[in-house]
């Protein structure tokens, strides 16, 4: 069971794969534990990909006397790679939380980051993400979890497919399990997404970076993705009409996960 002491508390992390090294963080859950079987097509035939529990889900302990902040993440996970000896890495955050942390990384460490891929984030939130962020907690703290399932489901997913596939998404085996019970680490969570702040920094960013706008995004549409694209001077944005805040659904996985292995073969 690969559990690290890492930045003061106990982490657990897998590898998987094997190439070039990346390190990959998505929103309020890990891609562990199975979960990798959900990482972008073709990934893991191409490169060594990091996965991790972030603090308090999962079999990663926290401690809720350092506030929580993606700058504390994202010391995390270049602790991590310090401890697997891996100084350069890919840095790919997908959706959210797990973005976020990926830009706190380049801008801190930029010797360190090979490229930096970005999708479903933000540079700093504003009222009306930080509002939808706000409703999210105080539904799942005044009517728990499966009533948040149901309202982040319904906010992330194209509706043909949310519509086709409702069933397995919610559940207690659903999406977003990984904070079923855990509404301290929920708030966590949003804490740290909603202080934020890239808008004085971005521009110092030199890796090469790949910004997705997921055009029927509810959540972290073109609205908080393009200024991402317009600030770090060495981005490249890709637009996907059809896409929502998960990218689910055979042709868009394939899409995406060929856009995506074809960026970091370039870098």
């Amino acid at each position: 069971m690969p559990i690290a002491d890492i930045n003061n508390h106990k982490m657990y992390y897998e590898t998987h794969g094997g190439g070039d090294p990346l390190i990959l963080m998505g929103g309020w859950g890990s891609f562990c534990h199975g979960e990798e079987k959900h990482l972008p097509i073709g990934l893991l035939e191409r490169h060594k990909v990091v996965l991790l529990d972030y603090r308090g889900i999962g079999e990663s302990e926290d401690d809720h006397s350092v506030p929580s902040s993606t700058r504390l993440y994202a010391e995390d996970a270049v602790a991590l790679m310090d401890h697997l000896g891996i100084d350069r890495f890919h840095m790919v955050g997908l959706i959210g939380m797990g973005a976020c942390i990926g830009q706190e990384i380049a801008a801190t460490w930029p010797e360190r980051v090979r490229s930096l891929v970005n999708t479903g984030a933000w540079l700093k939130a504003d009222r009306f993400l930080a509002d939808q962020l706000n409703v999210m907690t105080e539904v799942h703290r005044d009517l728990g979890f499966l009533a948040f399932q149901r309202l982040v489901t319904v906010m992330s997913f194209e509706p043909a497919y949310y519509a086709k596939n409702i069933d397995r998404l919610t559940g207690p085996d659903g999406v977003w399990h990984h904070i079923n019970g855990r509404i301290d680490t929920h708030l966590r969570f949003v804490n740290a997404c909603l202080t934020h702040d890239m808008t004085d920094r971005a521009g110092s960013i030199t890796a090469p970076t790949f910004v997705l706008h997921a055009h029927m995004d509810q959540v972290t549409g073109p609205r908080t993705t393009l200024p991402i694209e317009q600030a770090i001077p060495n981005a490249t944005g890709y637009h996907m009409k059809n896409a929502a805040h998960v990218i689910a659904g055979k042709e868009q996985k394939i899409e995406f996960g060929q856009v995506l292995c074809d960026f970091l073969s370039k870098h």
